[in-house]
């Protein structure tokens, strides 16, 4: 029963990391050179984190990490 719960969320991260990451790879094109550049851009334009939040240069590290 654990293994599908972990299996769930795993899934739903890589799907919501596919979706993110054009974005992020769009604004790394248009001259962003730094995660917290990304981040601060991301978060201008409202786009939100999995969970509703904002976006730090952590959070782009695992997204990119992830892909």
């Amino acid at each position: 029963m654990r293994r599908n719960a972990v299996e769930t969320m795993t899934a739903s991260a890589d799907r919501f990391a596919a979706n993110v990451l054009p974005i992020i790879r769009e604004e790394q094109n248009a001259g962003a050179t730094s995660l917290r550049e990304i981040a601060e851009v991301l978060n201008a334009h409202g786009v939100v984190t999995a969970r509703g939040g904002q976006w730090h240069a952590k959070s782009i590290n695992n997204i990119l990490e992830r892909s």
